[in-house]
């Protein structure tokens, strides 16, 4: 086995809720902080609790990442996976434990991390490459390949403020992929891109793999992680839940219904999934009959509504589901009609019957797609939802067979 290229050892970082930077406070605030530490003092002196708003958005978390390796983090939103990936990116410092790192590292953790907005797309690949301890020639090596993923060679000498958010997203990962870094860093920011940038960026990660570079890969698509991860890291409200093999991790992180999703949304389109054509404000999934019994079972027929904003007035777009079981298999795809969608906020719908799909883990892609062909959003493991099997007569009690469990109307009757 390879040398550990990261070595993580008691990590924890705490935050105050609420709290506000000392360097911002007001003489007011001053003030009153001071009359407040002789009781803080007091209070401690007798034993009782100092009442602060504190969390620990991770908490004791310890690992190693060899050399070559492609680890998948994954966990519930809030679970730390962000935290950490700051702290190795040194944008952040733990509160307690150590985090050691040979090699240069290359982080994309949200849009545009890292550039300036005033330089233009050509002066930010240098400062980057510049940043990362790379020398002059080594950057201008790579610079028409970086040029030529991003796709924005007539706006390279732009100032990179007036970038759309996927002008940026694209540059900002053709600089962290291409820079030859010995750990390539990335958070999901990967889902604010179009379908086709986010495949040319999971096959630029699998490149990175073969050529030997260490990929740290945050995702909350399963499929993603499976495919290009050979371990994975689960945490948990801040701790590490399980590290190891990808496939059993993630099928164990579902079971669990650790990544139990019903409902999604997004207030405010600047944060949502999607681009400058659309973007996605809700999906959710509901059971139609409300009944006792608090769980989507196999007899539910289920209701799942959609939303996205639409920037492109008149355009021909529609609605697409594919439906996965957990392995991944593909159970079906269905899409609305095809309609002329003036610009603003869009809603769809689609009752999927009870009585169809099989007990087991389900996971929803949607996709919105104009002109019939062309899929302006594409995003996988958007719900997450579990199907429970019923009370059954007869004998057997095992799994049904199939990827769907259709309930046909039967007619038996004897040879006459």
């Amino acid at each position: 086995m390879n040398r550990p290229i990261i070595t993580v050892e008691g990590l924890g970082k705490q935050y105050a809720i609420g709290a506000k930077p000392a360097s911002y406070r007001t003489l007011r605030e001053a003030l009153m902080e001071g009359l407040k530490a002789p009781v803080r003092r007091l209070r401690a002196m007798r034993g009782q609790a100092v009442e602060e708003n504190l969390i620990w958005a991770l908490k004791d978390v310890s690992f190693e990442i060899h050399e070559g390796e492609v680890v998948g983090i994954i966990g519930r939103n809030g679970a730390g996976k962000s935290t950490l990936l700051k702290i190795l990116s040194r944008i952040t410092d733990p509160t307690e434990g150590w985090a050691e790192i040979h090699g240069r590292v290359a982080s994309l953790l949200e849009v545009g991390t890292g550039f300036h907005l005033e330089l233009t797309g050509r002066e930010n690949i240098y400062l980057n490459g510049a940043i990362l301890g790379m020398r002059k020639i080594e950057i201008k090596r790579k610079f028409d390949e970086i040029v030529d993923f991003a796709e924005i060679e007539p706006f390279i000498d732009t100032p990179v403020k007036h970038y759309s958010s996927g002008m940026y997203v694209r540059l900002a990962f053709a600089v962290a992929a291409h820079l030859e870094p010995e750990i390539l860093i990335v958070d999901e920011v990967l889902a604010v891109g179009d379908a086709q940038f986010q495949k040319k960026c999971l096959g630029k990660m699998g490149d990175a793999a073969k050529g030997g570079r260490t990929v740290l890969f945050v995702s909350h698509n399963m499929t993603a992680i499976k495919s290009l991860c050979g371990r994975a890291i689960l945490l948990d409200t801040g701790t590490v839940g399980e590290i190891g093999e990808t496939e059993r991790i993630v099928n164990n992180y579902l079971r669990k219904g650790g990544n139990q999703l019903l409902k999604r949304q997004w207030d405010d389109p600047s944060n949502a999934p999607g681009n400058d054509m659309v973007r996605l404000h809700h999906i959710s999934i509901t059971k139609i009959k409300q009944n006792y019994i608090d769980s989507i079972t196999v007899e539910t027929p289920i209701q799942l509504k959609a939303a996205f904003w639409n920037y492109l007035p008149d355009a021909i777009l529609n609605f697409s589901i594919v439906l996965y079981s957990l392995d991944g298999t593909p159970i079906f795809n269905t899409y609305s009609k095809g309609h002329s969608m003036p610009g603003g906020l869009i809603w769809g719908s689609v009752v999927i019957p009870g009585n169809l799909l099989n007990d087991g883990i389900h996971s929803v892609r949607l996709l919105v797609v104009k002109d019939r062909s062309v899929a302006l959003l594409d995003i996988y493991d958007l719900l997450v939802f579990e199907v429970h099997d019923v009370e059954r007569s007869g004998n057997w009690f095992g799994k049904v067979v199939g990827a769907v469990r259709p309930k046909f109307n039967w007619v038996l009757h004897p040879d006459v």
